[in-house]
């Protein structure tokens, strides 16, 4: 079967699912993974034939992806900022939207690292917690982009424990020497439980947010695909992580740290307010290349 073709078919059978251009892409990404082709291959190769092997297993993943599965889990990777994870339907697949928390987090604790350089080798490190890890990407993107910090990631979930664990940059590890993330299971609503890791110089997070009742807005591959205890909360009560987050900030946070957590964008007055009421005096909220609510900043 020629590669324009099947390109073209694929498009077709994903077009119920998303919108052209989006199913193009997802075909064009599933060739690459599967078949090793460019997104230009069917361009500067028309003529371009599939073999019947790497023909079968693109069928194969094609039903998965018609069925509504994410591309991502299909071929069990994400990007996100610039490096290539590992995810599962274990976990939530990383947002580019996240990457401006990663971002930021980077700035800040680079500048705390800055500060500590005159005091040579008994400089303490700089402390990161991320909670909600899930496939730690925001703990892995951080230790690699401030080499020497120490981050530690906490989630409820052993598998997605174990996937965050997995993670594999060696070769980045060794060329910067940043350290790997230390990943502990901890089940973030308990608030008062030991955790003798702290106190931390950031605390990020990025917990569940979604109303149910935003279920009927969404994707059928989202709400079918990924894990629901990682992405919806109760209409009733949807700043509960933040309450919990709020409190391990004032058990955790150094006297002068600083706070990042992701939050649902109709909510963030209410989500900035909780954090001020709960002792932190300096919160603004982030918006989001799409100028969302995407953030609130906090710190005592």
């Amino acid at each position: 079967m020629l590669l324009t073709e099947f390109i073209k078919e694929g498009i077709a059978r994903l077009e119920p699912l998303y919108p052209t251009a989006e199913a193009r892409s997802i075909v064009l990404m599933l060739c690459e993974n599967v078949i090793g082709t460019k997104s230009y291959t069917h361009i500067v190769e028309p003529h371009y034939q599939i073999e019947k092997k790497g023909l079968a297993a693109l069928e194969k993943d094609m039903e998965r992806l018609v069925e509504g599965m994410p591309i991502q889990y299909v071929t069990g990777r994400s990007e996100f900022c610039g490096r290539s994870f590992r995810v599962t339907p274990d976990v939530l697949i990383p947002r580019p939207e996240t990457e401006l928390l990663v971002r930021e987090a980077v700035k800040l604790a680079a500048r705390v690292k800055r500060m500590r350089i005159p005091f040579g080798k008994s400089a303490e490190p700089v402390r990161i917690l991320d909670l909600c890890t899930g496939s730690g990407n925001i703990a892995w993107s951080v230790a690699l982009g401030v080499p020497g910090a120490r981050v530690v990631g906490v989630d409820i979930s052993e598998p997605a424990l174990e996937l965050a664990r997995s993670q594999n940059f060696s070769s980045e590890l060794k060329s910067t020497g940043a350290l790997s993330p230390t990943f502990v299971a901890a089940d973030v609503l308990d608030t008062e439980q030991e955790f003798n890791l702290g106190p931390f110089d950031l605390i990020l997070s990025n917990p569940p947010y979604i109303m149910e009742k935003e279920k009927a807005q969404m994707r059928r591959n989202v709400v079918e695909h990924e894990p629901p205890g990682a992405l919806f909360v109760p209409d009733n009560d949807p700043l509960l992580y933040y309450r919990a987050i709020a409190r391990w900030s004032q058990r955790f946070l150094s006297p002068e740290g600083k706070c990042l957590t992701e939050i649902n964008e109709v909510l963030g007055k209410e989500t900035e307010e909780l954090f001020r009421q709960n002792g932190f005096s300096q919160t603004s909220i982030v918006a989001d290349f799409y100028d969302k609510n995407r953030f609130v900043f906090y710190a005592k």
